[in-house]
């Protein structure tokens, strides 16, 4: 037992930490093992501060993003819950591989839906220098709203500048050496893909074919990189179908969101419930994660009005002008740039108020009738580009007012009214009671319905005609109901006689034997009568 036991303490001391001959400390052979197998299993992490939205938006967002066809079925109720109620939301997914089987990297979102500077504090320790390189930024909007976009994306705009503040001068010289490698990324030419993997380069003379950058690229960069989702895109066709959009409109729209996210370098798609996308692409593509067996290729769209894809480095000023119309890039782009200058915590103005700043007088002349001008004074640079589009596109709730005036063919605005919901049910219930109350009146006063058929269920003809023939079988014949109920009621009529008549000639009867007894008493008295004269008369003779 002594023997076996000193083994063991052998072979204990032999596989740990022992000394070599020189005296050099041996490393231990299973925490090696251990190390390598941790190093191999540990994932990428990738960060994603997704702001705007609602808490169901965001969680459709993060579906799309974790789920596709093959394991949306099997592995929903496996998805990681979503905490996005209060405050800063967060919650993570596994990015798997093109045979579904291994895992490439976990993503970890953070969530905020509500647009206020206070929240500033929360997403800054997010921040950090080995952090920055693995970040992106996503701003949602809905299509439920579009008369907002702009609004919406100069107030997150302003929270990031918020977030920006409280940053020190490490993580800042981090996120400007990360703007300066995504100015080349998905460039054509350049040595770098969206994704950051290298490229095929055609080299020139000068050894760079990477194309320059236009006018309006890059202008305002954020420190991170951006993607604009329009999400719920399936909604157009209800503003084309009730609220008169037409195709000029949406070009419009995308014109002017495209020109916007041009100065940041931002990424823009559109997103529906109804065809897929290539959201996961993009984004994974942003956070630096490829596939291993299988590359996505990421595909620019801008001619199917519900699937556009506009990738970053590919957008320019003449490729917007493509969509036609009086749309000027410029203007718009130089009314963005003043509007994100705006200090922290005003508001963007009105194009009325622009108009009354640049021409007071043209106030005072609109008060006293004198001269109203009817045209819009000429633009210029320094108008503020939220509000020429808030201006075009207005409010679709707001009953009476134009939602859309056509830019691109100057014609007139379309002006919808809606009912609110409670009032349209109350009138249809007050309708439905006078109705009703007439139809009852009428058919108590004439016995007949509102149609004017006659409201009586017991006429057999009528029920006849509605239920049709009924037919039984009895012992293998096959009996006809109606014509045996016939049957059955012509043998009680032979049989039994009504009775009125039998009374009437139960009278004839009566009256008939009274007769005949006093015909008989008549006769009778009379032959009596004769008998008893013979009689007397015999002694007399």
């Amino acid at each position: 037992m002594a023997v076996s036991g000193n083994r063991a303490s052998t072979m204990t001391s032999g596989s740990g930490d022992t000394e070599g001959r020189n005296g050099d400390q041996k490393k231990n052979l299973w925490t090696s093992m251990l190390e390598s197998v941790a190093s191999g299993k540990r994932l990428p992490e990738k960060n994603l501060l997704v702001l705007g939205g609602t808490p169901e938006t965001q969680r459709d967002f993060m579906e799309s993003l974790s789920s596709t066809e093959s394991r949306r079925t099997l592995d929903k109720q496996k998805m990681p819950p979503i905490a996005n109620n209060f405050a800063l939301g967060y919650t993570y997914y596994d990015v798997l591989d093109a045979d579904q089987d291994d895992t490439i990297a976990r993503v970890s979102l953070y969530l905020l839906s509500q647009p206020s500077s206070e929240f500033a504090s929360l997403v800054s320790p997010l921040l950090k220098p080995e952090t920055i390189p693995n970040t992106a930024l996503v701003i949602l909007l809905d299509w439920a709203q579009p008369h907002l976009w702009l609004r919406q994306l100069w107030t997150w705009i302003q929270v990031l500048k918020a977030v920006m503040d409280n940053l020190g001068s490490e993580e800042q010289s981090e996120m400007d050496e990360l703007m300066e490698s995504w100015k080349l990324r998905g460039r054509g030419g350049a040595s770098t893909n969206l994704d950051g993997t290298p490229a095929a380069t055609a080299t020139g003379s000068d050894g760079d074919s990477s194309l320059p950058q236009g006018p309006g690229e890059w202008s305002d960069a954020l420190g991170l990189p951006l993607c604009v989702v329009c999400q719920n895109a399936q909604r157009m066709e209800v503003l084309e179908r009730t609220q008169g959009w037409k195709e000029p409109d949406f070009d419009t729209v995308l014109q002017y969101l495209r020109t916007v996210l041009l100065r940041h370098g931002a990424s823009l798609i559109y997103t529906s419930q109804n065809t897929p996308s290539q959201l996961p692409s993009l984004i994974h593509s942003t956070l630096g994660i490829t596939s291993l067996l299988k590359r996505n290729p990421l595909k620019h769209n801008v001619i199917d009005r519900d699937k556009i894809a506009v990738l970053p480095n590919w957008d320019s000023w003449g490729k917007i002008r493509v969509l036609g119309g009086s749309f000027e890039p410029e203007i718009v782009s130089e009314g963005w740039a003043e509007d994100i200058k705006l200090p922290r915590g005003s508001e963007p103005p009105t194009l009325e108020a622009l108009k009354q700043s640049k021409n007071p007088e043209e106030k005072d002349q609109d008060e006293t009738g004198t001269s109203a001008a009817m045209d819009p004074p000429p633009t210029t640079q320094e108008d503020s580009a939220i509000a020429r589009y808030e201006d075009w596109c207005r409010d679709p709730t707001s009953g009476g007012i134009s939602l859309v005036d056509n830019a691109m063919t100057g014609g007139p605005a379309v002006s919808v009214g809606s009912v609110d919901v409670q009032d349209f049910l109350e009138k249809q219930l007050k309708a439905l009671e006078e109705y009703k109350s007439k139809a009852l009146e009428k058919s108590t006063d004439t016995g007949r319905g509102p149609a004017g058929r006659t409201l009586d269920f017991g006429d057999e003809k009528s029920v006849s005609e509605h239920i049709g023939p009924v037919q039984f079988n009895m012992g293998g014949i096959q009996v006809d109901a109606d014509d045996m109920l016939q049957r059955i009621k012509d043998r009680n009529a032979h049989s039994s006689p009504d009775p009125a008549e039998e009374a009437d000639n139960t009278g004839a009867n009566m009256a008939k034997d009274m007769d005949n007894e006093q015909l008989q008493n008549f006769f009778s008295g009379l032959m009596n009568r004769k008998t008893g004269g013979s009689a007397t008369d015999s002694p007399r003779s």
